[in-house]
């Protein structure tokens, strides 16, 4: 089952910060992807249980765009998107987007968010399936 998450994202009032909100019944792995000083960064795994939200990062945000990919525990959907980054089976900060498979890692494709140089962002993953997503 593949899951597009009809993944709301939207700026947030609060705290500085880029989180992630799972409006699903499963606990939620994530990863995310980012532009940084040194070059490409992709960080993961935050496990968010059902209907919790987790931060992936703190403070004001740096970057105009940001990545993620997301995958249902229980029922295997993914999130995911068209950007290819690297990602590990275990907790993992990796720089570089290139040769993922010859550094020995996965490559899994991240879906972008704009975030228009906001302070925060959160996304919310609900397991409408991708094909709906259009439709928003």
């Amino acid at each position: 089952m593949l899951f597009g998450g009809v993944s709301l994202a939207f700026p947030t009032p609060a705290a500085a910060e880029f989180r992630v909100c799972n409006a699903t019944p499963n606990l939620v792995g994530v990863a995310i992807g980012y532009r940084a000083k040194d070059g490409w960064i992709s960080e993961g795994w935050w496990q968010i249980p059902a209907t919790t939200c987790a931060t992936l990062i703190e403070g004001q945000l740096q970057s105009r765009y940001y990545y993620l990919y997301a995958e249902d525990a229980a029922r295997g959907g993914r999130w995911t998107g068209d950007v290819n980054m690297c990602v590990a089976e275990n907790e993992f900060k990796i720089t570089g987007v290139q040769d993922c498979y010859a550094r020995g890692y996965q490559q899994f494709g991240f879906k972008e968010y704009d975030t228009g140089r906001q302070g925060s962002w959160m996304v919310q993953l609900t397991d409408t399936p991708a094909s709906q997503e259009s439709q928003n």
